[in-house]
Order: structure tokens, then C-alpha cells, then sequence
């Protein structure tokens, strides 16, 4: 065998081994990508299961605090305490702000008329 026949070979064998590296890179890239994908597609599905189940929380404790006039440690011992009065008010708010955007009421500040009544107004309850 010749030397030009040698070099060719050589030449001609490590292009075919950078090229199969090459398409394993690309491919187990492909794999990464899609994993992570996965990834973010469960945690936003999460996200917005979590946010959906906060805004029903928090439109039953208004309901407890509003039409059945509890205050809102009262709510809280009614659940059980499973739920602490500092979270019980975010989840009020959650449900107020959610309400409001649902009604188009927002002000210009980004405050919801609902949520400002509800932090002075009747039915706000006792954070004791």
C-alpha cells in the first residue's frame, strides 16, 4: 500500500469518527432538550394547579369571612387550623385580585377596588 493510499485512508477514517461524534452530540443534545422541556411543561402544569387551587381556598375563605361573617381567625379555626391567619389573608387576596381581574375592575395602580375595600373595608376580619 502506498503512502498517498495510507494518508487517504487515515484522512477518510477520522472525518467518518468526527462525524459519528458529531450526530451523538447533536442527538444527545436533542435528548437534553427535550428532557428539559419536560421539565418546565410539569413545573408550569404545577404552578398553575397550585394557583388554581389557592384561588378556590381563598374564595371559600372570603365566603367564610364575607357572607357568613366570621373573622378571619374564626375561618382559620374552622379549617382546622391547616392553614395559618398570615396565609389565610394571602389566599383571600389571591382570590380578590383574581375576582377582580375576572370582573375588569383593576385601578390604575394595579389595586383591585375589591382588595382595597377588603383591607379596611367590612368583612376584612380579625388577623389576631
Amino acid at each position: 500500500m502506498s503512502q498517498q493510499t495510507i494518508k487517504q485512508q487515515a484522512r477518510r477514517t477520522a472525518r467518518e469518527m468526527a462525524e459519528k461524534r458529531r450526530k451523538e452530540r447533536e442527538e444527545r443534545e436533542r435528548r437534553v432538550i427535550d428532557l428539559a422541556e419536560q421539565v418546565m411543561v410539569a413545573i408550569g402544569e404545577r404552578d398553575a394547579a397550585v394557583a388554581e387551587t389557592e384561588k378556590r381556598a381563598g374564595a371559600a375563605l372570603r365566603e367564610l369571612t364575607e357572607r357568613e361573617g366570621l373573622s378571619l381567625s374564626e375561618a382559620v379555626e374552622w379549617c382546622g387550623e391547616t392553614v395559618s391567619v398570615r396565609e389565610a389573608t394571602r389566599l383571600r387576596r389571591l382570590a380578590s385580585e383574581s375576582q377582580a381581574e375576572d370582573d375588569g375592575e383593576q385601578d390604575g395602580d394595579g389595586t383591585t377596588a375589591l382588595a382595597t375595600a377588603e383591607s379596611g373595608g367590612a368583612g376584612a376580619g380579625s388577623a389576631a
